[in-house]
């Protein structure tokens, strides 16, 4: 079958969902107003609360949630087939993520800008937030420890890919400055910062920097893991309008050239998707697709983490209530759009069957790895561009996602250590210093205590991501559905998604159990078991809520 066919189908589809369905969301059932006073105007202290133009948010918002984890749940999940893979991507961001996103943004700015966790215990009660705070920081855990390793073996592997990386930095600083300054029009900075970045890009491969093997006795994959912490730290403490909203919507800008890039070589080459439709013919060691293909591809479909950013550091810009449709929804399209490129670059990227198989040979295999392989053939192959700068494309876009991601988290992770201050009456933890280096210690605590001198500790908790993240999404539903009720709006919209997380989730936490059983891997199994009781405790969180708040509902009508 042709690529095209797929990419036609996907993105005509998503289109539908944001054009279509997010404006029915929108005026029916969050009914946004556009003259709310948004927390970015009424808390505005040029930190955090900084009212933002919505293609700039857009840019923060939709790389903040891409990261590195749409590329690599959906091109490892084609192990199973490019059609589930296809249809989960495509359905879920137009069903469950754009809504999911969306909401979280709308929840968290109607009640002061307050993170979804905090906002659990004012809608549902605070035994619910105790379970949703607990999940967030081992999501907040797994991502920031893990996304240190990505980039890090991602630098040592990819030497050209260096300069591009960190040179973004100083070009995101100095948009950063143009902007808000007024020194340039927006579209002249883009395209200042667009040119400054590719330039980069083309440079990356005549100044390969390479970090030696060890260093002070550390390794060099442990030595860039504590270089990007060290930076995501600065990065969270500074105001998010120095550099965290111009490095990611110099980023979103260049993730959308990529896409450009890469759709444009899958329309000019018209490669066959190798991979089959479905495959019955797995390795062996590979779970079964369901319901593991809906935790495998998270980010892509539906993310907790996304709810995180809406909530975190999105709601706290937005600048008019009724951007909250392009800023969330069209940042889930967006990162379906991305989710869409890593299945055909890893299922029509390679020339041969054969050559699929050779990659995909266990469960979990493929990965980054597939995407920057299959995206650089079909790009060399379709408009000509040397196989090395391609890849160096590609690897940055990977790199620069994961980092945006990886400053975001870091932020969104000294907001939990100073929502405990709060809550547990520490002042000291309200603050952002502690509070910062407290989050970068519990990090660098799981990436070096549970991974040794190596600094790959975040890896060994990372087979739990999946189920963690969606149990996360699904409290997200959870508050925004609550909402709804006590406001009297069709609430199944909502309700039908977080249903849906639930039962996949926990069937696939059962599962997981079994595995680290025989597999004799008692601490994940402890974890799995952890997970799965916060899973159970939110089903019935959700039970309990629903029927309270229609109980109340109800009698608010009869009096």
């Amino acid at each position: 079958m042709s690529a095209i066919i797929l990419l036609v189908l996907g993105l005509a589809a998503m289109a539908a969902g944001y054009f279509l369905y997010s404006k029915f969301i929108a005026e029916k059932i969050y009914r946004l107003d556009p003259d709310f006073r948004t927390p970015a105007h009424e808390y505005e202290d040029g930190v955090d609360f900084v009212p933002t133009n919505r293609f700039i948010l857009w840019g923060h918002h939709f790389t903040s949630v891409a990261g590195a984890a749409p590329i690599v749940g959906p091109a490892i999940a084609v192990i199973w087939g490019w059609l589930p893979a296809f249809l989960w991507v495509v359905f879920g961001t137009i069903f469950f993520a754009g809504v999911h996103d969306f909401g979280a943004i709308w929840a968290s700015v109607r009640n002061k800008a307050k993170s979804v966790g905090a906002l659990t215990g004012d809608v549902v009660g605070k035994r619910a937030r105790s379970i949703f705070m607990i999940v967030i920081f081992l999501v907040l855990l797994m991502v920031n420890a893990v996304f240190a390793v990505v980039i890090a073996g991602l630098m040592m592997n990819f030497s050209s890919a260096v300069v591009p990386v960190w040179g973004a930095i100083l070009v995101a600083l100095i948009i950063g400055q143009l902007i808000y300054r007024r020194v340039l029009s927006l579209p002249m900075v883009s395209i200042i910062g667009v040119i400054a970045l590719y330039a980069l890009i083309g440079i990356g491969p005549s100044v390969p920097l390479q970090m030696p093997a060890e260093v002070g006795g550390l390794s060099g994959n442990a030595v860039w893991i504590l270089i990007l912490f060290a930076y995501a730290a600065i990065a969270s403490l500074l105001p998010v309008w120095v550099l965290l909203q111009p490095r990611d919507y110099i980023n979103g800008l260049q993730l959308f050239i990529g896409l450009i890039v890469l759709y444009g070589a899958i329309v000019l080459l018209n490669p066959t998707l190798v991979a089959p439709m479905v495959n019955d013919n797995v390795p062996a060691g590979t779970p079964s697709m369901l319901p593991l293909l809906f935790v495998t591809i998270a980010c892509g479909a539906i993310s907790g983490f996304h709810g995180l950013v809406s909530s975190g550091t999105t709601s706290k810009q937005l600048n008019k209530e009724t951007d909250a449709r392009f800023v969330g929804y069209f940042g889930a399209v967006g990162e379906g759009m991305l989710a869409l490129a890593a299945i055909l670059a890893a299922t029509a990227g390679f020339a041969t069957f054969a050559d699929w198989e050779a990659m995909y040979t266990a469960f979990g295999a493929g990965g980054v790895t597939a995407f920057v392989e299959g995206g650089a053939f079909m790009i060399h192959n379709g408009l000509g561009l040397p196989e090395a700068t391609a890849a160096t494309l590609l690897t940055v876009m990977a790199a620069l996602f994961a980092g945006t991601t990886m400053d975001t988290g870091l932020r969104l992770q000294r907001y939990i250590f100073q929502e405990w201050g709060e809550i547990y009456n520490q002042p000291w933890m309200k603050k952002n210093v502690p509070a910062t280096l407290l989050a970068v210690g519990s990090c660098l605590l799981l990436a070096f205590g549970a991974g040794g001198a190596d600094g790959t500790g975040g890896m060994i908790i990372w087979p739990l991501f999946g189920t963690t993240n969606q149990l996360l999404a699904g409290l997200t539903l959870l508050v925004i559905t609550v909402m709804l009720v006590r406001l009297r709006r069709p609430m199944w919209y909502t309700l039908v998604p977080l249903c849906f997380l639930l039962v996949m989730t926990i069937a696939a936490l059962l599962i997981q159990l079994r595995t680290f059983f025989e597999q004799g891997n008692y601490f994940l199994l402890v974890v799995d078991i952890v997970v799965l009781i916060a899973a159970i405790m939110v089903a019935m969180e959700c039970a309990s809520a629903l029927k309270r708040s229609r109980a109340e509902m109800a009698e608010q009508g009869d009096n």
